[in-house]
């Protein structure tokens, strides 16, 4: 097998190769190669050189931090964006390569896992189209490093920023706080005692009881979030809160997208209670998270993973470049899944098979005009039960492995 290094250059070749192509598709081709988020970006990174608020541009709902960091879209080159958020996907790969070597992966384990990163197609198309899933995903995992090295500060300031960044983090926090018990920085991170042998009212105390670490990191990442966000509305006023938080609390998305709630949305869009619809949608999401934070927290990668899939996968909104909130955590617990190559590689097939069969009757939508509503609904009740279908195979075959547990993994998996 090829060494680290040439998996990142090759990497970086192909996302850079995407995006010449996807420039000469733009000028020669009916369907363009460049997502229009990306337009999006572009259009409020103009309105910021001009001197005005990104948040005249209609749709931007996003933190100003993106369209600042776009501006050279307009004085250097439009490609600009584009490869920032290709360096970034690479980047991401560097930190979970480190990520893997500090729990002490083996190497080939650690190579393989990172594979699934650098040459999956979805990363590489959703960054090389100009999405910006990439740049949120960086902090994350840059939070999650610095949990693992037990640098709580440094952990809590990035995940705060990454809660501005996009708000998905925040479902996080109970997991993190959960983390941060006594035993968090006690023996260089061993667990004092077996959870079992806690009784009841103890494992309570233990899982919610304020320390000094996770005080310092709630202060720290509550305050890093509100200077960012309290920016943003000094600079550009309510619209700017609207736009990048409120908005997607009471969001009511009716166009075709990949939810299940899809179609029920649609179909009510125009009911005086379909407001209650949109928000009541939240309630499943709510309980398997919590479920999820009490009984993986220890495992904070896996613990991470899983509450993404499951924000993505019950969510009312879901499109192509949300996975990348999952896909950037997955080659974390590759090494802690019981589960032959085959198997997963089965799974994979099935996941991208029931995109693709969504993917048909949403074409015709909207290209063809032909009315496939109807079918994309039910193409996204396939695709929502094939990922609750993975999730449930996942939690069969992952083996637990305590963040701060010290020694190698053992040879699991692949």
């Amino acid at each position: 097998m090829w060494n680290v290094a040439l998996s990142f250059f090759m990497a970086l070749a192909v996302r850079l190769g995407l995006v010449a192509y996807g420039a000469w598709q733009d000028q020669t081709m009916l369907v363009r190669y460049t997502d229009v988020d990306y337009d999006v970006f572009t259009d409020a990174a103009e309105y910021v050189i001009e001197g005005k608020s990104p948040y005249d541009r209609a749709t931007y709902r996003y933190t100003p931090l993106l369209a600042w960091m776009l501006t050279p879209n307009i004085c250097l080159s439009p490609l600009f964006g584009k490869i920032i958020f290709v360096l970034c996907d690479i980047i991401c790969g560097v930190l979970m390569y480190k990520m893997l070597k500090l729990r002490q992966c083996p190497d080939v384990k650690a190579h393989v896992s990172l594979l699934f990163w650098l040459f999956n197609p979805m990363s590489m198309n959703v960054s090389s189209r100009g999405n910006a899933e990439s740049v949120v995903a960086l902090v994350v995992l840059a939070a999650l490093m610095a949990l693992l090295k037990q640098r709580t500060k440094t952990a809590a300031f990035l995940y705060g920023l990454s809660v501005h960044v996009k708000i998905y983090p925040i479902t996080y926090a109970l997991p993190i706080y959960m983390l941060l018990d006594g035993d968090y920085k006690s023996e260089k991170g061993k667990r004092r005692q077996d959870s079992k042998t806690v009784s009841s009212y103890g494992m309570l105390v233990k899982i919610l009881w304020p320390n000094k670490s996770r005080i310092q990191f709630s202060l720290i990442a509550a305050g890093t979030f509100a200077v960012f966000t309290a920016l943003t509305y000094h600079l550009y006023g309510y619209k700017a809160i609207e736009e990048t938080y409120l908005y997607h609390i009471t969001r009511k998305d009716i166009r075709h997208n990949l939810s299940v709630y899809f179609y029920m949305l649609y179909l009510n869009a125009e009911s005086a209670l379909s407001w209650v619809a949109s928000l009541a949608v939240f309630i499943p999401q709510a309980v398997l998270l919590i479920a999820v934070s009490l009984k993986y927290y220890q495992d904070i990668s896996f613990c991470c993973f899983i509450h993404t899939f499951v924000f993505v996968t019950f969510n009312k909104v879901c499109t192509c470049q949300y996975f990348i909130w999952y896909l950037c955590l997955l080659p974390l617990v590759l090494p802690n899944l019981q589960m032959k190559i085959r198997n997963g590689l089965m799974l994979i097939a099935l996941w991208f098979l029931s995109q693709a069969i969504w993917m048909y009757p949403a074409f015709n939508l909207e290209f063809e005009g032909q009315d496939t509503f109807l079918y994309i609904w039910m193409a996204g009740i396939l695709f929502f039960a094939m990922n609750v279908f993975i999730m449930v195979r996942l939690f069969r075959c992952h083996l637990m492995f305590p963040t701060f547990k010290r020694g190698r993994l053992s040879d699991l998996g692949f």
